[in-house]
């Protein structure tokens, strides 16, 4: 085995300009590589226009394929220390495989948020009801929790999400890893280059428009909430900025109601920090919301509700205004907007969150040391976790043949 390897192996190629996720998982390539690990990252997924470049970082990018034997021999040269899946897709795919060739490497899965609350809280606002436990005892809770239970330790970027798989789905908290986005504390020279009230103007909204939230988002915002905000401050804009914005996305735009839509922005912080306030109206999702986050280092304050806002300050004072209510939701815009002395508060709340919340230096050294005891004593870990033992005899036994049968059927073609 080689030491101090890991082997990430993605849904997609990294796009940090396009979306959180993006972001999240350079987060992680940068901190194995802070801790001088060799990371190897492959995906079967084809590159974008808009996938990082991760040989400038210093990573291995390594292509590979879905259901082919080539990646157990690829996998078994290079016996990683650490095998981190991104996402329970991956997991799925890939857990047997990596398994069956390294049987010692420590498995670990970056959730990146859970999908299967994300899909409960849709269906529930879909069916107009309260979210219920039928809802989060879907099937893809049955699959990510799975996949949970079948990895050594999994990543969770919201405490409210280890609550919730603890409590609800009785997850042992010894396969649960709080990591959070990992932010560089910003400084006072940073916070003094900040744009100035005077200098913002508009509101403004952002997100990767292939996530269901961030569409539905939009659509609230067109629908529900600009026609009444711009009715408070005629004059004021309105502008849309995100990645995949498709015809349904470029059709909304409205000049005569100062509703723009600008399409892909290059850099997140550098629109937001152009605007005056960022409108997030969110009724469903989970996870952390990496747009607060650019917000909170652009100095730009931000009104979203409850599900936005969710774990991501504790007891901290939001950065600006958290309402559930879509008429409060206007009238605090509004005030927001205009009082100079209320958005300069937002404005610094937001800052001590990010500073306290969300500085790196946190959480690595905790995270190392979690990985260097789980590495010296992974036989006792996995003894501790029967059920993950279960799940992984026949679980993946299923998926292993399934994945065989594919193999074999590929090979007649």
């Amino acid at each position: 085995m080689q030491e101090k390897t890991i082997l990430i192996i993605g849904l997609v190629w990294p796009e940090p300009k396009s979306s959180a996720a993006g972001t999240r998982m350079v987060q992680l390539l940068n901190m194995f590589l802070e801790e001088q690990y060799t990371v190897v990252f492959a995906s079967a997924a084809a590159k974008g226009e808009f996938s990082a470049d991760l040989t400038s970082l210093g990573v291995n990018e390594v292509p590979i394929k879905l259901n082919v034997d080539s990646f157990n021999v690829f996998v078994r040269s290079l016996q990683p220390e650490m095998v981190m899946f991104d996402r329970y897709m991956i997991e799925e795919q890939y857990g047997w495989r990596v398994r069956q060739e390294c049987p010692t490497a420590l498995t670990l899965l970056d959730t990146e948020d859970l999908h299967c609350l994300r899909a409960a809280r849709q269906a529930a606002i879909k069916n107009h009801t309260e979210l219920s436990q039928l809802d989060l005892f879907n099937d893809i809770a049955k699959r990510e929790i799975a996949a949970i239970l079948r990895s050594d330790l999994s990543l969770i970027i919201s405490q409210a999400e280890v609550e919730l798989l603890v409590q609800e789905y009785g997850v042992n908290r010894d396969l649960l890893y709080f990591l959070p986005f990992l932010e560089t504390p910003l400084t006072p020279a940073a916070v003094d280059s900040w744009q100035p009230y005077d200098a913002r103007e508009g509101f403004m909204f952002i997100g990767n428009y292939l996530h269901e939230p961030n569409w539905n988002t939009l659509q609230t915002l067109k629908t529900t909430i600009w026609p009444l905000l711009r009715k408070r401050l005629p004059g004021v804009k309105m502008h849309i900025y995100g990645a995949y914005a498709s015809a349904k996305v470029s059709q909304l735009q409205n000049v005569a109601e100062h509703f723009l839509v600008h399409g892909r922005a290059d850099s997140a912080t550098e629109v937001m920090s152009k605007h005056r306030l960022l409108l997030a109206p969110i009724k469903f999702g989970a996870g952390l919301k990496g747009k607060f986050i650019d917000a909170m280092q652009t100095g730009t304050p931000s009104i979203t509700t409850n599900i936005g806002a969710e774990a991501m300050n504790d007891n901290l004072l939001w950065g600006g205004a958290i309402c559930d209510d879509l008429t409060e939701f206007v009238s605090t815009a509004a005030r927001l907007y205009a009082d100079c002395g209320k958005w300069l508060q937002a404005q610094q709340n937001g800052l001590r969150i990010l500073n306290e919340k969300y500085d790196k230096g946190l959480f690595i050294p905790g995270f190392m040391q979690r990985l260097q005891y789980l590495k010296g004593n992974l036989s006792q870990h996995r003894r501790k976790n029967f059920m993950g033992q279960i799940l992984q005899h026949h679980s993946l036994n299923s998926n292993k043949y399934m994945s065989l049968w594919i193999s074999e059927k590929n090979k007649l073609k």
